[in-house]
């Protein structure tokens, strides 16, 4: 894996849901003088996502050089078609990424944007409508859609352009000694620490030298928790590793909290609900969040750990997808997103154990057939990865 290097002397602002999120990202395009690049799942042809594609196409026709990557199965056929040929026209540089599964079931989930190479923008909001289905753009939601990114500036920004950058050439038509060239040049993992104010780092994964990186500072900073760990996620179904270790969180006495997005999928949430009653035994606290959809990945450790990104607490976003984090230690952010996580769980519904205790056999059936067939499923899609 590549070498996870924090860095100090950055400006890290948080930003919650796409009222916050897309003002900023447009304001930035609209300004920018020399280049941007952009990364996203799903690009929608909503008024929000045509917003996004026209302030791309004002900067291509200015001068500025564009690169765009999208997701073939998130932006879907038709609509990567139609973008395509739109931005093409204009000058901006597109590339879809692992059209008709090309190079397998791999997606690339990250939602990432470099203007200039002086501000960076990353986190789990999709180019969509804040208060329209991401699965059904005709579908309205009940409230904003609970999410978050990131703006940044400082150093970090280098790191995320040189990695946007080295994405959009390994899914062009490099010869294979180019590949393998490229991949011999990339450094081992390991995670650096400073005690610097503004320390954060990109943390992704791929399906090279990063299958795990990004589980294991889950698992590296859950492993050194001592008073607190709130992690919000929309999708929960991750390997035994990940579960043991927020067990072992909680039973040493840490204050564990889940805040998990249900109503979306209904055999994700059956998949999610099969490890309810052991987490709950060794007191990890859940709630479920139903007020709208919640599609943010974030999570909280102690004092001055903090996660914003693209990646789920599930199978395919752990071992699967390409996914980018950043990881910020830094107290007064780590305290923001405390703040917001706590009101989702305070809008949340708490599960009580209870509830499992007199749960019908056939629920609890249903539960553990869930269960059996998402594992056969990723074992097979991850060659016995996920685990």
């Amino acid at each position: 894996m590549r070498t996870v290097t924090y860095t100090a002397g950055n400006k890290i602002d948080l930003l919650h849901r796409g009222a916050e999120y897309f003002p900023e990202l447009l304001r930035a395009i609209d300004a920018a003088r020399s280049h941007i690049w952009l990364e996203t799942y799903i690009f929608s042809a909503d008024r929000t996502g045509l917003a996004v594609r026209d302030a791309l196409v004002r900067a291509a026709q200015r001068g500025v050089a564009v690169h765009v990557i999208t997701d073939w199965v998130g932006t879907g056929r038709l609509g990567s078609g139609d973008l395509k040929r739109v931005l093409r026209q204009a000058g901006v540089n597109h590339r879809n990424f692992n059209p008709w599964f090309r190079r397998g079931i791999t997606r690339m989930h990250r939602k990432m944007c470099v203007v200039d190479g002086e501000c960076a923008y990353l986190g789990g909001v999709n180019l969509v409508d804040d208060m329209l289905d991401d699965r059904n753009d005709v579908v309205p939601l009940p409230a904003p859609r609970w999410d978050f990114a990131i703006k940044i500036r400082g150093p970090l920004v280098e790191v995320i352009e040189k990695e946007m950058c080295e994405q959009w050439s390994r899914i062009g038509k490099l010869p294979l000694m180019s590949r393998i060239g490229r991949l011999a040049r990339e450094r081992g993992t390991r995670l650096a620490t400073s005690n610097k104010p503004a320390v954060g780092a990109l943390v992704v994964r791929d399906n090279l030298r990063n299958r795990s990186t990004i589980q294991k500072a889950y698992l590296h900073a859950l492993g050194h928790a001592r008073k607190q760990a709130l992690l919000a996620t929309p999708y929960f179904a991750p390997g035994r590793k990940l579960r043991a270790a927020l067990e072992s969180a909680a039973s040493r006495g840490v204050d564990v909290t889940l805040l998990l997005g249900v109503g979306e999928f209904p055999l994700q949430d059956a998949v999610a609900q099969s490890y309810y009653p052991k987490l709950l035994r060794a007191g990890v606290r859940i709630v479920e969040y139903r007020k709208t959809q919640l599609h943010g990945k974030v999570a909280v450790i102690d004092d001055d750990w903090a996660t914003v990104g693209s990646s789920n607490f599930d199978g395919l976003s752990l071992f699967v997808n390409q996914e980018a984090n950043i990881v910020v230690r830094d107290a007064q952010f780590a305290q923001s997103l405390r703040q917001y996580i706590c009101s989702g769980v305070a809008e949340g519904t708490p599960v009580k154990l209870e509830e499992f205790s007199n749960m019908p056999w056939t629920s609890r059936l249903g539960h553990e057939a869930a269960f059996v067939l998402y594992r056969l499923l990723m074992r097979v899609i991850t060659l016995g990865a996920y685990r």
